[in-house]
């Protein structure tokens, strides 16, 4: 018996939960920037959350499994995109990550992580839950391994990072078995060894960001700036917070982009332990209201894309509050749905209609 597909079947209290992180996000992006350039800012984060909540809405009705059948051609698409990126890309800052629509900047390194959740749904899922040979797990190392080179080339370490994840997270679910998990784990350490040591795979800035975390005192006008000034500023704000827009680094213009990759800072020095808590929380259910998502799924293609979903916000999650607080290099990746970005908010929203497209056909026969 089909039963008819309503949007009564959304999880609305999943989308209350996104929402009071959207609200919180405009508010602290307002107050943030409220004496900087990118004062006006929170206006466009919210016509890009309208725009995140229809196309999450549109995507979640167009049925998962009619998805997985076309993500072939949205792979190639992607690996077409990332070429243009390099041939009339829009530079920044030394890099070229966007690619120019008029006065908007696409950047098409965000897109190419939902395609990933979904290559990787598709490609796990036709194997049937088998055992995973190594011709499987190279095989899927080959497709998520392509544009994480090229997004790296741009380059942009921070959002080639995000795409390991999706990659764990399907050779995890798909099978692969203890014995394969510590040969890869070796030879991968053994790889990211040679990379440092060559200097042909990262540039020098790349490794110093990446060194800075440990001790930032080292340089703290230079590759130590943003963590010694993001320390200050969440310890600044004690237990409730020094209060909306009365932050001393944040209005002093010290903080770096603080409605951006540091926002976390931004809102903890504003609202202290108890708001940078509440942030966390909220991300916790919403995570695991996706993982209860998964488990109800009506196949393993289903669940697959949601915790394909759950692993890239996970990932997301903890190295931007892990750089905040000092525990993780500064990569430019972004706190979902709380810093702002158009191409990063979209497919947050795209991807939590991807899961609630899963979600909407658990009934479905």
């Amino acid at each position: 018996m089909r039963r008819f597909l309503s949007y009564r079947d959304f999880d609305w209290a999943l989308l209350i939960m996104v929402l009071i992180l959207c609200v919180l996000s405009v508010f602290e992006i307002y107050t943030a920037t409220l004496q900087t350039k990118y004062s006006g800012f929170y206006s466009k984060q919210i016509l890009w959350i309208a725009a995140g909540l229809v196309a999450m809405f549109v995507f979640a009705k167009i049925d998962y499994h009619l998805l997985l059948d076309w993500v072939p051609w949205a792979y190639g698409v992607c690996f077409l995109a990332l070429i243009a990126v390099k041939l009339v890309g829009h530079r920044v800052l030394g890099a070229k990550r966007w690619i120019s629509i008029g006065p908007m900047h696409f950047q098409p390194s965000e897109w190419v992580k939902l395609v990933l959740i979904l290559v990787m749904a598709r490609y796990f899922a036709n194997l049937g839950g088998r055992r995973l040979s190594w011709t499987d797990i190279f095989k899927a190392f080959g497709l998520v391994g392509l544009p994480m080179i090229m997004v790296l080339v741009q380059p942009d370490m921070g959002t080639m990072l995000t795409y390991a994840p999706i990659l764990i997270a399907g050779l995890f679910l798909g099978g692969i078995n203890l014995r394969q998990s510590l040969i890869l784990l070796t030879v991968g350490a053994v790889l990211v060894g040679g990379a440092w040591s060559s200097g042909k795979v990262l540039k020098p800035y790349q490794k110093a960001r990446l060194t800075s975390f440990i001790n930032p005192d080292n340089d703290p006008h230079g590759t130590g700036y943003q963590i010694r000034q993001s320390l200050i500023a969440v310890g600044s704000g004690g237990i409730w917070g020094q209060g909306a827009a009365k932050g001393t680094q944040t209005q002093g213009d010290f903080l770096p982009i603080p409605h951006a990759d540091f926002i976390f800072a931004a809102f903890a020095e504003e609202h202290g332990f108890v708001g940078a808590l509440f942030i966390l929380l909220l991300y916790f259910s919403i995570l695991m209201r996706l993982i209860q998502n998964a488990q109800t799924a009506a196949d393993l293609s289903g669940s697959l894309i949601i915790m394909g979903v759950v692993a890239v916000l996970t990932f997301q999650i903890a190295v931007n509050v892990g750089m905040v607080i000092g525990f993780m290099p500064v990569t430019g990746i972004p706190l979902p749905l709380m810093s702002y970005g158009g191409s990063s908010v979209l497919f947050t929203f795209l991807a939590l209609g991807a899961a609630m497209n899963v979600r909407m056909r658990r009934f479905v026969n």
